[in-house]
C-alpha cells in the first residue's frame, strides 16, 4: 500500500468511528413519563426527555449556539373500520440560549406565550428544556365522551444554524441532531 492510500484509509475508519459514536448519541434521547390530564376545559399533556443533554451537547450550548428542541404532538379519533381520524396537531418548541458575559441560560418555551425564564443554572435550564407540563392539546369540548382516543409525542433536536461558511467545513454539527421515537398512549375520555 501506498502512503496516500494508507492516509485515505486512517481517514475513513476515522470518519466511521466518528459517526458511530455521534450516532449512539443520538440514540439516547427518549420521551418518558407521558402524562395525559384535563382542565375543566382542555386535555393537557405532560412529558420528559431524557438523555438529550450530555456533554457534547452541553459544549455546544456552552459555546453559545441556540439549540432548539421541536415537540411534535397528534392527536387521533381511533376508528375500528376506518383510517383513525387526526384531530388535533401541536408543535411546540423549546430554544437555550448562554450568555458568557452574564453567565446565564436564557430558555423559551414556544407554549408558554415566549417567555423568557433566565437561570445561572445549567442543570435547571436542561431541566426546563426536557419537560412540557400543562400544554393545552385540545378543548374537551371536542372529543366524543366513550370513544378511543391515541396521543402520539416526539422530540427532536433542531438542526444547528452557523454562522458564515461554518456550516460547510463543520458538517458533523449535525450529528448532534437527535429524535426520538414516537411515545404513545392510548386512552378513553
Amino acid at each position: 500500500m501506498t502512503i496516500p492510500v494508507l492516509k485515505k484509509t486512517a481517514l475513513i475508519v476515522f470518519i466511521f468511528i466518528f459517526l458511530s459514536n455521534n450516532l449512539l448519541f443520538a440514540q439516547d434521547a427518549i420521551l418518558k413519563n407521558l402524562v395525559i390530564s384535563n382542565t375543566e376545559e382542555h386535555l393537557q399533556l405532560f412529558l420528559d426527555v431524557e438523555g438529550a443533554f450530555r456533554e457534547d451537547m452541553k459544549k455546544v450550548v456552552q459555546s453559545g449556539v441556540p439549540t432548539t428542541f421541536s415537540f411534535y404532538i397528534t392527536l387521533h379519533r381511533v376508528r375500528a373500520f376506518w383510517m383513525d381520524k387526526k384531530i388535533a396537531n401541536v408543535n411546540v418548541t423549546h430554544t437555550i440560549k448562554y450568555d458568557n458575559l452574564k453567565n446565564e441560560y436564557s430558555v423559551i418555551r414556544s407554549w408558554e406565550n415566549n417567555k423568557t425564564v433566565v437561570t445561572q443554572s445549567f442543570e435547571a435550564a436542561t431541566e426546563l428544556m426536557s419537560r412540557v407540563e400543562n400544554l393545552n392539546v385540545i378543548q374537551l369540548s371536542s372529543l366524543d365522551k366513550g370513544k378511543q382516543y391515541q396521543i402520539r409525542a416526539k422530540a427532536e433536536l433542531s438542526k444547528m444554524t452557523l454562522p458564515l461558511y461554518l456550516h460547510y467545513v463543520l458538517f458533523f454539527v449535525s450529528l448532534w441532531d437527535f429524535e426520538t421515537d414516537w411515545y404513545t398512549v392510548d386512552f378513553t375520555y
